[in-house]
């Protein structure tokens, strides 16, 4: 099985491991975020086998690579350059890699935007696009103002959809989101963390409605729309309590 796989093959397993690193940092179960972390670094190995199979790189050449990287994008530790604050730190991060980038002649100029991969959730992916971003100036001013921004676009989804155009509607509604996730970043907050524990709620709500229907000897779709609403605001204050 292992000759068989490469780097295409492996990305499903390196996703799936990184997401059981994180359940078991949310649970707080250590002795399993150790076992998870093993798994994970194994993934990393295996990609490095696999392309030193293929004459491409090895292991050390990857430790080597950070091991500079990290040298060179923190003056402030390893030189003698001054930060006030993490922000700068950042600031000063994402201007050594666009002089690093813009250095070599293989690759096209490069955009204070760059580096996010499409691959990641678009939550985080729009988190990303508006932290590099703000670094060169681009963004509200405060929370309020992107609260504002939030109502307008909410404005404009409404009237597309007395249009019915399914093209502006679903242009409109990606304006929400990226606004209330530029809205969770200027809240400090991991628009995917909020989401995920809203659905960890709605789960533990919805189960709670099926089983105050159980109580009366039926499912819940047995209930009208009103009824349902009802278990609804039963279940969030019994769960709430």
């Amino acid at each position: 099985w292992d000759r068989e796989q490469d780097h295409d093959t492996l990305k499903r397993f390196l996703i799936e491991e990184a997401y059981e690193v994180i359940e078991a940092i949310e649970n707080k179960d250590f002795l399993h975020l150790r076992e998870e972390l093993g798994d994970l670094l194994l993934q990393v190995v295996f990609h490095a086998q696999v392309a030193e199979e293929n004459g491409l790189f090895k292991i050390q050449d990857v430790i080597d690579e950070i091991h500079s990287k990290l040298l060179r994008r923190h003056p402030h530790v390893f030189q003698d350059a001054t930060v006030n604050n993490s922000r700068d730190v950042e600031v000063q991060w994402e201007d050594i890699k666009r002089k690093e980038k813009k250095g070599d002649v293989n690759k096209p100029e490069r955009s204070a935007i760059d580096g996010v991969p499409l691959a990641m959730p678009s939550t985080l992916q729009a988190v990303r696009l508006t932290e590099k971003a703000s670094r060169v100036g681009f963004d509200w001013n405060n929370t309020a103002d992107v609260v504002s921004k939030i109502d307008e676009e909410l404005l404009e989804l409404k009237d597309e959809l007395k249009k019915n155009d399914r093209a502006k509607i679903e242009h409109e509604l990606g304006d929400i989101l990226f606004a209330v996730c530029n809205l969770s970043r200027h809240l400090n907050m991991d628009p995917e963390e909020v989401l995920r524990k809203s659905l960890i709620r709605f789960r533990e709500r919805f189960k709670m409605m099926e089983k105050l229907a159980s109580e009366k000897g039926k499912e819940i779709k047995d209930f009208d729309l009103e009824h349902q609403d009802k278990f609804w605001e039963q279940a969030k204050k019994i769960l709430d309590k």
